[in-house]
Formats: structure tokens, sequence, C-alpha cells
């Protein structure tokens, strides 16, 4: 794994490490199997979707080789998929088993019969008809492509008699590899894994595989079925949802809290309109910059409501006290506005002031709050112009002076309680001023001792980069002894997963073991991909890994390594566990 600085552009470190491999070729084997290959590699590039192609009738091979070269093949070509691996893939292939004893008696070695096997299959060109007028090219496919034609393929003539396959063993169909299997809640199966262009949408790119499955369900036999097992969407849409709900309900508490204050409903809805003003403006700014509406812009946008119609009230309390000294409303918004106007100027530079650190900041945290500073900074400003332009003319032509109800009636009641209240409120805190201005050397003092604590406080609370995220989804990883058997630790896997399909939190699982898929394996480990249910129908992701560790840590020979899954990972070197540490030579 090759992990470059932030700053380095990834297409010129491809075009070096590319020369590098290059340069190199000269001074590797002439008989490698393939020349060495790279590719770029996003570390928080998990998987989006990951599907399951199973059969209780069908060979695993033909499963294989349909989910290979149909599903595999036609969901690569959507719009937005970067990347479609098979998991546990048994490509189809013809195994010839021979008897070394009966070799010998006819005089045959390995050797003569690899080489008989490799020259009887070849698709080669047989010739061509040549007419007076035309020439035609002769094409026979002669390949052998099932195990029972290879069994009467001659090896030799001894005796004037042929020595065929059958005579010193035999051809059996099987896949290519024995030592590597995928199971899919915990039967044997095939699964994909879809991964993402960088710039594509997650959701929308699952919609479109969502939309496809129809039809591959169709262009495959009736006796194999594609599942769903995992959908990353699935959180990522609830989190957009649950950001967007908080959004709709602080603008609503805003405008509650404002006619609380105001209770005047045309200056409520004067400066409630800020509100909608700004953030669609915001919205058109971030289109601009290519920001998309995430976890992130959302909470900037969330932010940014208390501090949107701050302006807007600071501007419409000025205008609201002229009009109601006798004012007409366009004289009082002018008058207003001009008062006010580098209040409003100052308020909002001295608030992006804050956010310049966030947008200066390098590293990893800089680029992923650059987008929300951004943001936050967008909405302020926006709102700066409204609270100036906007605002005022809406006053200038709909505000007037405010009689308070009187009567018994609902708003009269309302009305006169919130003055009670807000009248008790200011008695409340002139009487603790007078107490605190007569104690000046205990509240200097308590100042101190509330810094002094508030420091100690920061130094003893746990630190964290990010706090451990619930997706619904958690890895694990099994790992024994580099000297076990095949068969063994396929029986070790198979234990483990029986106990991650009868937890109650989880709803499917696949697993790889040995050989094959992003990566590579090897004999001694296998790699689990879990998907729980939903939240309310389970624990905490936290506490179903400390219930799935303990489970499975009475299995001999066998450790097992649960991680949850997150949605942003950092560094380029994958790890079976949360945190991981490298050593460098000074």
């Amino acid at each position: 794994t090759i992990q470059f600085d932030l700053n380095k552009n990834i297409d010129a470190a491809a075009q070096e490490v590319q020369a590098a491999i290059s340069a190199a070729g000269g001074q590797l084997p002439t008989n490698l199997p393939s020349p060495p290959n790279f590719r770029k590699v996003n570390p928080a590039d998990s998987p989006i979707l990951m599907l399951s192609l199973i059969s209780d009738v069908l060979p695993l091979t033909e499963v294989s080789d349909y989910a290979a070269n149909v599903v595999a093949q036609q969901i690569s070509q959507l719009s937005g998929v970067a990347q479609v691996d098979v998991m546990g893939e048994q490509k189809p292939a013809v195994r010839v088993q021979v008897d070394p004893a009966k070799l010998a008696a006819v005089g045959l070695s390995l050797d003569d019969v690899r080489g008989v096997i490799a020259s009887a299959t070849i698709n080669s060109p047989k010739g061509t008809i040549n007419g007076p007028r035309q020439s035609f090219s002769i094409y026979a496919n002669d390949q052998l492509l099932k195990a029972e034609p290879y069994n009467d393929l001659i090896l030799a003539y001894r005796k004037g008699a042929p020595i065929r396959v059958r005579d010193v063993g035999r051809a059996v169909d099987g896949p290519e590899t024995s030592r590597s299997s995928a199971l899919v809640n915990n039967r044997p199966g095939v699964g994909l894994i879809i991964r993402k262009e960088a710039s594509a949408n997650v959701i929308e790119t699952i919609k479109r595989v969502n939309d496809l499955l129809p039809s591959l369900r169709a262009s495959i036999p009736p006796a194999m079925s594609i599942d769903l097992l995992s959908d990353r969407s699935r959180t990522i849409r609830a989190s957009v949802e649950e950001v967007e709900f908080h959004l709709v309900l602080t603008v609503i508490l805003v405008t509650i809290v404002v006619f609380a204050f105001l209770r005047d409903v045309r200056a409520t809805l004067i400066a409630s309109a800020v509100v909608p003003v700004s953030i669609i403006a915001t919205f058109a700014i971030m289109k601009l910059l290519g920001f998309s509406l995430n976890n992130l812009s959302l909470m900037a946008l969330t932010i940014s409501v208390g501090f949107v119609i701050d302006d807007a009230i600071v501007m419409l309390e000025n205008i609201y006290r002229h009009i109601e000294e006798g004012m007409k409303p366009m004289d009082a918004a002018l008058k207003g506005a001009k008062q006010v106007g580098f209040t409003i100027l100052s308020i909002t530079f001295s608030l992006i002031a804050v956010f310049i650190p966030v947008l200066l900041m390098g590293g990893i945290v800089g680029r992923l709050f650059r987008e929300f500073a951004v943001t936050v900074t967008a909405a302020v400003l926006v709102s700066c112009f409204v609270s100036l332009t906007f605002v005022p003319m809406l006053c200038s032509r709909f505000l007037k002076h405010f009689k308070p109800p009187t009567g018994k009636g609902p708003r009269a009641l309302l009305d006169r309680g919130l003055e009670r209240f807000f009248g008790g409120l200011e008695r409340t805190y002139e009487r603790m001023l007078h107490v605190v201005l007569r104690h000046r050397k205990t509240t200097l003092f308590s100042l101190v001792v509330t810094v002094a604590l508030s420091c100690f406080v920061f130094i003893k609370m746990p630190k964290g980069f990010f706090p451990q995220q619930d997706t619904g989804q958690m890895n694990a990883t099994a790992e024994a002894s580099p000297d076990i058997s095949y068969e063994a630790m396929s029986a070790r896997v198979q234990q483990v997963g029986e106990i991650i399909k009868n937890d109650p939190a989880v709803q499917a699982f696949q697993n790889r073991l040995g050989s094959g898929g992003r990566g590579g394996g090897s004999m001694n480990s296998a790699r689990f991909f879990i998907t729980l249910k939903d939240r309310d129908q389970r624990d905490p992701v936290g506490v179903v890994m400390n219930r799935l560790r303990q489970a499975t840590s009475n299995i001999p020979g066998l450790t097992v390594f649960f991680q949850a899954q997150q949605d942003l990972n950092l560094g380029g070197f994958s790890s079976k566990t949360q945190f991981q540490y490298t050593l460098r030579d000074s």
C-alpha cells in the first residue's frame, strides 16, 4: 500500500507509480503469471451495496459464472458504479486426476500429461477453402469445455494401442480453485460487493442498481435467487432525514420564540421570512461551489438558522421602535436601517471571523470541515444582505403599530401572560445584577474558578477524532495459525457464522475464506460482512460487538476481530481493528 501526502495530486502520483513499475519490469522474473499492476484506492470507499446469489439446485460453479459474467457485468455498466467484486468466485474448470503408478507403468510423467492436455484444447486456425471466386475460412471450435471429452483424450501410444486419460485416471468438472469459498447466511453462495465512483452520489447510484434488479432476476435461471444483503443508503437516508427534520424544527421554534417576544403576527412573519429566503439563496451558492446536501452541510444550515434571524431581529426591532414613536413605516424603515446597518455588518463579519481558522485549517480535519465553514459563512453573508434590503422593504410595506389586545379573549390572555412572564424575568435579572455588583470580588473570583475548572475538565475529558458511528453494518476478521488446513479453517468459519446468524441483532451476513476478491486473502483468515437490523429492533452496535466477541472467544485456535463499519475511514492501510499504529525507521 502506497500512501501519499494530502497535497499530492493523485493522478500525478499514479503516473509516477506506473513509471516505477515499468522501470522495474526488466528485473522481474519472466515467468510471472501476470505483470504488476496497481489501482487507486479511497480508504473511505466502503461498499454501497452487497448482493448475494444462491441456489439449492444448481452447482456453485454455474452460480459463480452467472454472477461474474451476467450480473456483475451489467451492474458495472451503470453510471456511478466504479467496481463490482465477486466474493467467493468459483470459476468453472476441469480437473484431471491421474494415478502415478499407472502413469509409471506406461512410461509417462505428469509433465507429459500436462503438455498433451494443454495442446488439446487450443482454439487454433483450421485453414481456408479457396475457390475460383471466393475463399472461405474454416471455423470449428474444438475446445473442450466439459470433463467427459477429456477422458477420451489420447496421451500416447504404446505398442500401437492408444493410452487415454481414463486409462490412467479421470477428468472431473469442478471449480478452478478448491481453496476459496463464500458463505451467505452460512450457506454456500456468491457475493457481489458494489463500490461507487469517487464523484458519484450514493443514493442515486443505489437507486440505479435497485431499478436494474428486476431485469437481472429475469436474466438468470429461476432456480437461482438474487438477494440484497446490505444497503448503505438506508442509514444515509435516515441520517439526512433526521437532520432535515431538525432543520425544520429549528425554524419553527425560532418563529415561536420571535412571536413570544414581539407578539405581533406581521413582525413575526417578516422576521421568519428571512430564514427560508436566506437558506434558499445559500442552496444556490452551494450549487455553484459544487457542494451536496450531506450531514455536514445540513448541520451547517441548522446552526445558521440562529445566525440568520439575529440580523433580521436587530433590524426589525429598531424599525418597530420608530413606528411605535409615531413615524410612518417608510420613514421608520429608512431611519432604522441607517442606524443599525453598520451594526449588522459588524455582527456579520465577527461571525465570519470565527470560521476563518476552520477555512484555513489543513489536513484531514480542514478538508472535512471546510464545506461546513463555507456553508455557514455563505448563509451569514446572505442573511446580512437580506436584513439590510429585504427586511426594511417588508417593514415599510406591511409593518404597522401594534396595539395590545384588550378584553378576555385568548389573544389578550396570552399577551398579558407573556407580559407578566417577561416582566418577572426582568425583575429577577435586576435582583441578580444588584447582588453581583455588591459582591464584585466574589464575582471575579467565581469567574477565575470557573475558567480553572473548565481547563481541568478539558484536560481530563476523553478525547477522540470522531465518535463511533452506528451505521448498522459491521466487519469481522477471523484468524487462525498459518499452518491450519483449509478444511479445519472452513469448519471454524462455519462455527463463527452460526454464532453470527443466531444473534438477534443480525439481519444477514456473508463471508469470504481463502484467496480472491479485493485485497486478496489467505488460507488462515476469513472476512465477514455483517448487516444489522434497524436500530429500534436491536441493541447499539457496541453492545452487539461485545456480545459477539464473547460468544466467538470460545472457538479453539481462532481469534475473531469485530469492527463497526464507519462512513468515514482515514488512512490508506487496511486494518482489522479500529486503531492502527505504524512504526517508521528514522
